[in-house]
């Protein structure tokens, strides 16, 4: 099955989608630029004429045999995955989708992973190529179809994270891996302490795990691999089998921990491998779920965000906000990164017309 596309639902939009960036760079319009809208959540909102992708579809090129899939922004990720799946594969990097439909040009704008990404590698590890128009209207193509092209300016993987602030992302290219032949889950029940200690000493092993996470005095865990391996691993390790599901319940928060019931601010602190608990003032451990085996923790508090954020910032990681409306959801910029970051906006975006202000209010 190489080189395959599915026709029936294969639409080519570059051409309209580029008349109307043309028109909105000779207006100065802003664009908000929209694909399943699932994670309009993450970020600051933004104040633009809506520029939909939606129906710009299909994926182009896949070869199972090399691992390589290129796909058009407004595809609906279910699609994608449903497509790699009937060869044996998968997106290692596990995104969430927030909704059914979440598009792969989402996926990419916001960059964000699931409960695989610290042991196969997050979105821009994968990120082969991309094709973006800019604001002259003009498709340009970046990267190419091979892990070690580092010819030129990587601006495919720049378009990862970036939530559509450089340009107008139309396809991307992404290396896909085999789905394991065996998967298990356990819980086991033990203390906070006992379980950083437990992963901090599998984590030196040949361990197949590829999912950890604690969360009211227990630990889950995802063990894939070969069947003989994920078998005397589980055997070892004893515990309680745990559904499968929950990986995915966690992904795409659907767990009680992340219930609307509770009003307090949904907090992800990102954090370096082992990092001890936090001392926040009044948080307990019921307030924290422990993702990646700890370096991605997610709070729910009112503390306020300066006081978290330098907690963060101590430690070597970042707090983000994910609750809708919040104020400045991203920890702010280092003086010297965000002068970087306004001299990229400023070349690829001169008129500020892609998603203005939705990383930061000058980006």
């Amino acid at each position: 099955m190489a080189n395959t596309t599915n026709p029936t639902q294969d639409r080519d939009l570059s051409e309209v989608l580029g008349e109307r960036v043309r028109q909105a760079a000779a207006d100065g319009t802003p664009l908000r630029i929209v694909g399943g809208n699932t994670k309009a959540f993450y970020g600051r909102p933004v104040q633009g004429e809506a520029l939909s992708t939606r129906e710009h579809r299909g994926i182009t090129r896949y070869d199972p045999v090399e691992l390589i899939v290129s796909v058009r922004a407004g595809t609906p990720l279910a699609e994608l995955e449903a497509a790699l799946a009937e060869q044996g594969q998968m997106l290692p990097f596990e995104p969430p989708h927030f909704g059914d439909a979440a598009t792969v040009g989402g996926m990419v704008a916001t960059g964000l992973s699931g409960p695989r990404r610290p042991w196969a590698g997050a979105v821009r590890d994968f990120v082969l190529g991309a094709r973006m128009i800019t604001q002259a209207g003009d498709e340009q193509r970046f990267g190419g179809e091979v892990m070690k092209n580092v010819a030129g300016y990587d601006l495919s993987r720049l378009m990862v994270g970036a939530q559509g602030s450089l340009g107008l992302l139309t396809e991307v290219t992404l290396k896909v891996l085999p789905r394991p032949s065996a998967s298990h889950s356990l819980r086991l029940e033990m203390p906070l302490d006992q379980a950083r200690r437990r992963l901090a000493d599998w984590g030196r092993q040949p361990m197949p795990l590829t999912a950890a996470a604690w969360q009211a005095g227990a630990l889950q865990l995802r063990l894939e691999g070969g069947p003989g391996s994920v078998a005397a691993t589980r055997e070892r390790l004893g515990g309680e089998d745990l559904e499968a599901d929950f990986w995915e319940a966690l992904r795409e928060q659907r767990l009680a921990f992340f219930s609307r019931e509770d009003a307090r601010p949904l907090w992800r602190l990102s954090l370096p491998n082992d990092t001890p608990p936090l001392a926040l003032d009044g948080v307990t451990e019921d307030d924290l779920l422990y993702d990646w085996a700890g370096c991605q923790r997610w709070l729910r508090s009112d503390l306020p965000a300066e006081p978290l954020r330098e907690a963060c910032a101590g430690a070597g990681g970042h707090a983000t906000c994910l609750t809708p409306g919040a104020a400045d959801p991203f920890t702010p910029l280092a003086p010297v990164v965000a002068k970087y970051h306004r001299r990229l906006k400023a070349e690829l975006d001169p008129k500020g017309i892609f998603n203005p202000g939705r990383l930061y209010a000058e980006l």
